[in-house]
């Protein structure tokens, strides 16, 4: 598929790399795009992430994935992005949620960038 054609010629293509987060939809997947925003009082350096919906026409990435998506033509309400390319796999897609290590699992599988989840009692270990 190339990037020079129809409607997109005319315009820069708008390329971003972000995490999938869920593979629970036919041909769609979420993926997360964490950037670092200057504070405007503080000046100290602040992540924010924002949620794509992008199309998978042929469902080649999975959770946890590192993708690259690019802007497209609306293909549905909510769904503006494609995907480009698989820039790398998880290391956990092809495990069993059983078969993680606990640090893993606990986070429901997905290796994440984050920190433990906090429950109302702590950390869980």
């Amino acid at each position: 598929m190339s990037f020079e054609t129809g409607g997109e010629a005319s315009r820069s293509l708008k390329l971003i790399t972000g995490i999938v987060t869920s593979d629970k939809m036919r041909k769609t997947r979420c993926v997360k795009v964490v950037r670092l925003e200057r504070h405007a009082k503080y000046g100290k350096y602040v992540r924010r992430h924002t949620t794509y919906k992008v199309h998978d026409e042929t469902e080649v990435s999975k959770l946890g994935d590192t993708v690259r998506i690019a802007e497209t033509r609306p293909i549905s309400r909510t769904k503006h992005w494609r995907l480009v390319e698989v820039v790398s796999k998880s290391r956990y897609a092809h495990v069993p949620l059983a078969e993680l290590p606990e640090d893993v699992a606990a986070r429901g599988g997905s290796p994440g960038e984050g920190a433990q989840p906090i429950t109302a009692g702590g950390p869980v270990s």
